[in-house]
Parts: structure tokens; C-alpha cells; sequence
């Protein structure tokens, strides 16, 4: 066995993986749950509810919140079951309340087992979304490991050949 294999076997890698409701989620999703796989990994996902603008009435406010946190707690329970399906692992979940983006930077500085961050970018003429844009803009210097960002139309022969 080398040195890599017994550090990977020691240290195992964790792709933490950014969950939305967006269709570029499903190649991110494979890609991570195959590099997990082909190093002995774990996958982690990552899911921020944002606050609500809504304030002219707090109990309001409240609803919508708890609703929204429901729906993320939901979406995030369908996608762990998902990496359970392909990985034999449960992932670990990070749901946190806040804006997506420094609640994202929050998690990569507070989880040091975290090796990859995975990322998937809409094929769209939209633009690659708003997380990737900002990570590789304006907040490319506060992220502190590796991001990989992949094509939402990628399909999964395509990203099994990748992994």
C-alpha cells in the first residue's frame, strides 16, 4: 500500500456537496458520491435556508420560515438517501439558517475534515448561478480547499468516465 492509500485510508476525503432545488444537482450529486467512492470518501451536503424578507407581520415571517426550513429538511433527507443509494455510506448534513454564502464559508472553516467542495453549474444561458459566479469572483480568496464545479449536463457515462 503507498503513502496515499494509507493517508486516504487514515483520513478519508469528504466532498461536501452544495444541495438546491436546481436541475445541475443530480451530475453534481453523481460526481461526488463517485470520487467518494474511488477514494474511500464520505460525502457531506450543504443546504442554507435563506431569511425571510418578509416583515410586516412576524407570525408571517415565522410561518415562512418553518416552512421553508421543512422543505430544506426534506430536500436534503431525498438527496442522503440518494448518496446512501450510491456511496453504502450516510452523509453528514449541514443545514443552516443565514445567507447561503457565509453560512457555505462558515461550514468550510468550522468542518476541517472537509476536502472538496462540489458545485453544479447550470449549462444554461442563465449563467453558471449564483453560487458558482460568487466563488469564483468575488469570493474566490476566502475559500479555503479545492472547488470542483460540474457541468449540470453532463450524463452519468460522462461523469462515471470523469471519476
Amino acid at each position: 500500500m503507498t503513502d496515499q492509500e494509507q493517508e486516504s485510508l487514515e483520513h478519508p476525503r469528504t466532498f461536501l456537496l452544495v444541495v438546491d432545488a436546481s436541475a445541475e444537482l443530480s451530475a453534481a450529486l453523481r460526481f461526488a458520491c463517485r470520487r467518494a467512492l474511488h477514494t474511500n470518501g464520505n460525502v457531506a451536503l450543504f443546504h442554507a435556508v435563506e431569511p425571510s424578507d418578509f416583515h410586516h407581520f412576524a407570525s408571517i415571517a415565522d410561518l415562512m420560515e418553518t416552512e421553508a426550513r421543512s422543505e430544506a429538511e426534506k430536500l436534503l433527507q431525498r438527496v442522503a438517501a440518494d448518496v446512501q443509494r450510491q456511496t453504502g455510506r450516510m452523509p453528514t448534513l449541514y443545514l443552516r439558517e443565514g445567507d447561503t454564502n457565509a453560512q457555505l464559508l462558515a461550514v468550510v472553516e468550522e468542518q476541517v475534515d472537509i476536502s472538496v467542495l462540489v458545485l453544479g453549474a447550470s449549462a444554461g444561458d442563465e449563467g453558471p448561478g449564483p453560487l458558482v459566479t460568487a466563488l469564483s469572483g468575488r469570493l474566490a480568496g476566502k475559500i479555503t480547499l479545492p472547488v470542483t464545479i460540474v457541468p449540470g449536463n453532463l450524463t452519468n457515462e460522462e461523469i462515471d468516465a470523469l471519476t
